[in-house]
């Protein structure tokens, strides 16, 4: 099934062809989850903070379903 992922801020760097805010789809096996996106694209879980399908926080053993968006966010600091 195809899914699309969003990686935000520092987390492009691990991915050569991303931009931040930018989908690019991604081809998984059905009842693939969030840590399942996260391993495939080799992010290092200690930068992944903040996860989203569809606009909405979920954990990361939610499974994706087709055309989910998946949001993946790594911590942020500001003031």
């Amino acid at each position: 099934m195809r899914v699309r992922v969003k990686l935000f801020a520092t987390l492009v760097r691990y991915l050569a062809d991303a931009t931040a805010g930018i989908p690019f789809e991604l081809e998984v096996p059905e009842g693939t989850t969030v840590a399942d996106v996260v391993n495939q694209l080799k992010l290092p879980r200690e930068e992944v903070k903040v996860t989203f399908i569809n606009g909405r926080a979920c954990s990361m053993d939610r499974p994706l379903e087709a055309d989910d968006e998946l949001g993946i966010f790594p911590p942020i600091g500001g003031g």
